[in-house]
């Protein structure tokens, strides 16, 4: 029997129509649960955090020195020293150090470069309660001793947005009770510290133009500081200050200046100033005595190409002595003079005094240590502290820069790489020894120039890099006295990228990319304990107490830019951990 072709494509068409059609009498199921969006889900779990936040100013930060007891601003106290003056937890019986109690978070659902999420926080601690944020708009708030969680709080970030270099954040401020966040996307939040819900927020930033934001803000005064991210985006960088309590924007400073204004001179005679990066992305350091804020901007802008902007390209890969009042600069100091190798100046400005003299102390990404007169910003010393240095030479005196090695067209290894000899985790400096301390990266990569057109939203790099796996000797951490004489060093097989923290116990903490927290003494850099937390560690360790116990903290949660200091390790474990530890 043959059935025509036109029979079966009515029969065909027919059943499909009925298929969609809408019966009247058809089945009608119930409606068992409504759907809930993640912040509904957070809501239905709010807590309450007692008022700790309350009585936080800016003048009790300044005297965060008398309270070791607490963790009050992003580097501890506003001298960037990362030093605990507490000491329960010493060389003597660090070895019986335990996890007092950890808090584990992963992604649910889409979020915004899910290759490049890392945990990179320094908490806060207040009187008990200890403020903390994460990747992807996350705040928290928790019990300092127990870790029970008493509030969360979720930004969400759009997926469809440039992050440089990361969905990262590595921090909040707190102040008259209020948490101050700033989102991967330009949005700074004051959130209620009792309950983390938001009390204002302020579009600071473009992020369609490829700014973002992933510094922890500082407050100084009646004021929270924070500078953007995004000079590999052919964008112009700026640091802003907000009122506390409105969030009305008091000033900006732009690093890069327009024509006309002071260091336009260092640009040439083009528009190139008009993307010429200089973001400042990393937590500046206060002295309330001289009233100087002191702020380090990143490199000029494209990076490896610097055949468009000649000169100097101030005030980049620079140090900002400014008036918090009004952005003002008094002065500055620049460590890279025409950068073309992302040897971003944005590393922590270190306050100290030697002799009754105000000193600054800046390991550089650039390999090189400068110890400063932070009155005048008078270049006192400067010291090779890379272990492979090719791209430049730098006069102690003058400043200056010879035996310059530049990307070229064909290839050329330089040293180091683009993440540095350092990359932005923080030096410490010991109160207790008097020395420097500083994570080390020993690693060189293969630089290209090529020219790329400038286009919003679009990296503007001027060429490219690679680090082989090989071009990676390692790291450690090296330990300086303020003469610029190394007093020891302790080698790691994998680049240090994680901040260091001083103690009065006579300690410094440090973590491994391949996730081990180890503690050395701060006298001989002889390694005491170690605990392997399962993750690598990128973030900052703190130390504050509760009740007279000390403890320990410290974020866990490989990632963020590993293709510039460590490309071998892409595959280590991604989960993210708060652990907190203390003695038995």
């Amino acid at each position: 029997m043959r059935i025509s072709t036109k029979f079966l494509t009515a029969v065909a068409a027919i059943t499909f129509t009925a298929g969609c059609q809408t019966s009247e009498t058809g089945p009608n199921w119930p409606i068992t649960q409504r759907q809930k969006s993640f912040d509904e889900l957070d809501r239905a779990q709010a807590g309450q955090a007692p008022p700790v936040a309350d009585a936080v100013t800016g003048a009790r930060i300044a005297n965060a020195r008398s309270e070791p007891q607490n963790w009050l601003t992003y580097y501890g106290a506003y001298d960037g020293q990362r030093f605990s003056s507490l000491s329960e937890i010493n060389a003597s019986n660090v070895s019986r150090l335990r996890p007092a109690w950890q808090f584990q978070v992963a992604p649910l659902g889409l979020l915004a470069a899910p290759a490049t999420y890392s945990f990179e926080a320094a908490p806060i601690v207040v009187d008990g309660v200890m403020y903390v944020s994460g990747w992807d708009g996350y705040v928290w708030a928790f019990d300092a001793a127990t870790g029970k969680e008493l509030w969360r709080y979720q930004h969400a970030v759009p997926l469809d947005i440039p992050l440089c270099c990361g969905n990262v954040n590595r921090g909040v401020a707190v102040a008259r009770g209020k948490v101050f966040y700033s989102s991967p996307d330009g949005v700074l939040y004051a959130l209620n510290a009792r309950t983390g819900d938001p009390v204002w927020k302020k579009s600071w930033l473009d992020p369609r133009a490829g700014e973002s934001s992933t510094m922890a803000p500082l407050v100084v005064k009646n004021m929270v500081i924070v500078g953007s991210s995004g000079a590999e985006y052919g964008v112009r960088g700026h640091i802003d200050a907000f009122d506390i309590e409105t969030g009305q924007r008091i000033w900006r400073r732009y690093p890069v200046p327009k024509p006309g204004e002071p260091g336009s001179e260092t640009w040439g005679n083009n528009d190139s100033w008009q993307r010429g990066g200089g973001s400042a992305w990393i937590t500046g350091t206060y002295d309330p005595q001289l009233d100087l804020l002191y702020w380090g901007t990143s490199n000029p802008s494209p990076d490896l190409d610097g055949r468009k902007r000649p000169g100097d390209n101030l005030y980049t890969d620079s140090v900002l002595a400014m008036d918090p009042d009004d952005g003002s600069v008094r002065w500055h100091q620049q460590w890279t003079p025409h950068d073309v190798w992302d040897y971003s100046g944005v590393n922590e400005n270190i306050l100290f005094e030697e002799n009754g003299r105000r000193l600054l102390a800046h390991f550089d990404k650039n390999g090189y240590l400068f110890i400063l007169d932070r009155v005048t910003g008078e270049r006192l010393r400067t010291v090779q502290f890379g272990d492979r240095v090719t791209w430049g030479r730098i006069d102690p005196a003058s400043g200056r820069v010879s035996e310059r090695r530049e990307p070229t067209e064909a290839g050329v290894e330089i040293c180091p790489g683009p993440a540095g000899a350092k990359e932005w985790p923080h030096a410490t400096y010991s109160r207790e020894t008097g020395l420097l301390y500083a994570p080390i990266i020993d690693a060189c990569a293969i630089y290209r120039r090529f020219e790329t057109p400038a286009k919003e939203s679009l990296s503007h790099w001027g060429g490219d890099y690679t680090v082989h796996p090989e071009q990676v000797r390692g790291g450690g951490v090296k330990a300086y006295r303020p003469n610029g004489q190394l007093a020891w060093e302790w080698k790691s097989s994998e680049p240090i990228v994680a901040s260091l923290l001083s103690t009065a116990g006579g300690l410094i903490f440090v973590g491994t990319p391949t996730g081990e927290f180890i503690a050395l003494d701060a006298t001989s850099g002889r390694q005491l304990w170690q605990f392997r937390t399962g993750s690598g560690i990128h973030s900052s360790p703190i130390s504050y107490s509760v009740a007279g116990k000390q403890y320990v903290a410290v974020p866990t949660g490989w990632g963020g830019w590993i293709k510039g200091f460590a490309p071998g390790t892409f595959g280590h474990e991604r989960g993210s951990t708060l652990f907190v530890f203390a003695l038995p």
